[in-house]
């Protein structure tokens, strides 16, 4: 079988159904056979309800009626239904469910999976899961168990439409081939024929321990994928030449004599480790990643005036126009006066053509900017070191087409810089080929931002009056939404409708929006405004987690921060805490459940790497760096805690990579890991 085939080439799929799996993302017979349950279920026989008792239970009936309202206060959809089985009612409620009532208007049979329990003074099924009764296999009079898989829906299609799709290509799943190669090194669970019985037991299990097995080798193998790949991009570095910097302590010296400031321990560290790549002849290929306000941009400084005493061009890529001018106007104040020529080049500068001819000429030596760097007719006499801030928001393609703007078939080094703090765990997998550098220390002087997390309902109590003692202190306040702007039943609050109600609650406060939908020009242009304090509050998606930095900033409200990982609330808070002010976040909840663990973890710690690795463990990887250079790291099953797995896939990985004839019999191993590679490749 071709693993890579389209999924219209299986038995039991037409052109109908296939376009349905397309427009769901799954193309090829690998994406379905992948497309793996999310849990498992054993449903019961179901109870008649005059029978039930309270705790988890499940019945079989129609809806009687059905009806969905909204608490105002709290943005909550709370959905009832009333479900008779010819022997009693009972009530069903959902929150923040609202398809429900549409779901359940019709008069078939459904099968209720749930809690029964007592609420306000009422029994009620709380948030019962709901499967279509047709759709079920038949239970048997005895009340025996059924152990059945749980597939998430997807554009348009429905987790029974899996169950049923890939039940009728149960026969085809013996005809799948092995991935993995066999080694010396490979772990003894990895043998001819696994793959097919563990793909096989995903979907169609008896028992939970059948299910775990198969879930364990399937990780092992997204883990070996992951691993190969950047053992095989190091190889791939390795046989390219780059411009080595010669290192030029007199001048080190006096850029550090002129900092108005002292670097701390790991800033210095950094820069030496970053030195002492810059020195080989092979390309550096090094992630630099701080906290947020660790001080990476005068680490770059550094490294960047070194590359530029060896007579090479520097270029520091920035994701949006408003980061990159104020990462030229901070390093023109440092590098300026030492005599490197700085440009600025995105693609609201005037002076574009003369700008790119003394590029061309070599006449500036540090060019900063964002996508304009990049374009077909910026050209530079001898670049030979590329930073690239953020670098998680660029494309491979985008980093490939500055890498390629060195002369002489040279590929010039590359310093990627990022906030967001890498687990320990992914360093060792996706980020396996790249040299770390690591800035856990921050400046002296820096206080930590103080962090609450808060129920909607006490906002007029516990809220709002802060943030007028901010706004009489002469202080700027960033608001976060989800949300652009509102939409039937929406369950977030939008950032237009924020602003507005803000503006009415703070009467004499200068209220802006911002969100991603916006030109960049207009999105600058508030952004500017914000930054010079020609606004006080600014109501954003988050657009603004990596912006510029706005010292006068003391306050951020995030709302629906349950819908965010902890990543992300972190480097949201980062955007205040940068001036001498005491700053202040606050983590808003919707509904009536308390602030959950993960917050509670955000209000005790401002460690983003602490944070990071509590995120991977409880919300997975594809959350804490969510788009990669190259798409999502989409990990179906493998969980990067498991370092038992990820050590047994680095010595088979190992082997494998330091035999590419190997490679040559499994094509389609070569095919799944090429998008891993290009993740961080130099290539």
């Amino acid at each position: 079988m071709d693993m890579d085939a389209e999924v219209i080439t299986l038995p039991h799929i037409g052109e109908k159904t296939a376009a349905a799996l397309e427009r769901a993302g799954i193309f090829t017979v690998r994406d379905l056979f992948y497309y793996l349950p999310r849990t498992y279920e054993t449903y019961q026989a179901p109870t008649k309800i005059a029978e039930i008792l309270p705790g988890k239970i499940t019945v079989r009936g129609s809806v009687s009626s059905v009806n969905t309202r909204y608490a105002r206060r709290r943005r909550l959809a709370i959905t009832e239904a009333i479900i008779s089985d010819g022997s009693d009612s009972i009530r069903a409620v959902w929150f923040n469910q609202p398809y429900r009532g549409k779901q359940l208007q019709d008069k078939r049979e459904y099968i209720f999976s749930g809690n029964y329990e007592l609420k306000n003074g009422r029994y009620q099924l709380t948030a019962p899961q709901v499967r279509l009764a047709q759709d079920e296999p038949e239970y048997v009079a005895d009340n025996a168990s059924s152990f059945q898989p749980v597939y998430s829906a997807k554009n348009g299609l429905k987790p029974q439409d899996f169950k049923k799709l890939l039940n009728a290509e149960r026969p085809i799943f013996a005809e799948i081939p092995d991935l993995l190669p066999l080694s010396t090194q490979k772990p003894s669970f990895v043998k001819t024929g696994t793959r097919k019985d563990a793909l096989f037991e995903a979907h169609f299990a008896q028992n939970q321990k059948a299910a775990d097995k198969a879930r364990n080798y399937l990780a092992y193998e997204e883990l070996f994928e992951l691993i190969l790949a950047a053992r095989l991009n190091q190889k791939d570095t390795q046989k390219l030449r780059s411009t080595p910097v010669l290192y030029n302590d007199q001048k080190m010296h006096e850029l550090l004599n002129s900092l108005p400031f002292a670097l701390t321990d790991a800033q210095k560290l950094a820069i030496w480790d970053i030195i002492k790549d810059l020195g080989k002849p092979n390309p550096m290929n090094r992630l630099l990643q701080g906290d947020v306000g660790a001080g990476k941009t005068v680490v770059a400084a550094a490294v960047a005036f070194q590359a530029i005493q060896s007579g090479l061009q520097v270029a520091l890529l920035a994701p949006t126009a408003v980061l990159a001018t104020q990462h030229a106007e901070s390093l023109q104040a440092l590098l300026g006066p030492l005599g490197v020529g700085v440009g600025l080049l995105v693609g609201a500068t005037k002076n574009k053509a003369t700008i790119k001819t003394k590029i061309k000429q070599g006449e500036v030596d540090l060019v900063i900017g964002t996508h304009a760097i990049i374009t077909d007719d910026t050209k530079f006499k001898n670049l030979g070191f590329c930073i690239i801030d953020e670098q998680h928001r660029f494309g491979v393609n985008q980093r490939q087409k500055l890498l390629l703007k060195s002369p002489d078939g040279l590929a010039p080094h590359l310093l990627s810089m990022t906030a967001t703090p890498i687990p320990r765990s992914l360093q060792l997998t996706i980020f396996g080929d790249l040299a770390i550098s690591t800035i856990k220390q921050l400046p002296k002087g820096r206080q930590p931002i103080k962090t609450t997390a808060i129920q909607e309902i006490h906002l007029q109590d516990k809220l709002y009056p802060k943030v007028k003692e901010e706004l009489n202190a002469g202080r700027q306040i960033y608001w976060i939404c989800k949300s652009i702007e509102d939409m039937p039943s929406q369950e977030t609050i939008s950032v237009k409708r924020q602003a507005t109600k803000l503006q009415e609650i703070f009467k004499s406060a200068k209220v802006a929006y911002l969100h991603g939908r916006m030109k960049p020009a207009e999105k600058d242009e508030i952004m500017a405004k914000f930054a010079s304090h020609d606004i006080d509050i600014l109501v954003s998606t988050t657009v603004v987690e990596v912006g510029v930095n706005v010292p006068n900033a003391s306050l951020i409200v995030i709302m629906d921060a349950e819908k965010y990982g902890l990543a992300q609330l972190h480097q949201l808070r980062g955007r205040v805490g940068r001036g001498q002010h005491q700053s202040y976040c606050f983590l808003v909840v919707t509904g009536e459940e308390p602030p959950s663990r993960r917050l509670r973890e955000l209000e005790k710690s401002t460690d983003g790497f602490h944070l990071a690795e509590v995120d991977l463990k409880m919300r997975g990887p594809g959350e804490i760096y969510g788009n990669l250079q190259h798409g999502a790291l989409d990990l179906r099953i493998a969980s990067l805690s498991d370092t038992h797995l990820i050590s047994m896939a680095q010595k088979h990985a190992t082997e494998v990579a330091d035999n590419p004839e190997v490679m040559l019999k499994y094509r389609e191993l070569s095919h799944v890991i090429q998008k891993y590679q290009q993740l961080t490749t130099l290539n």
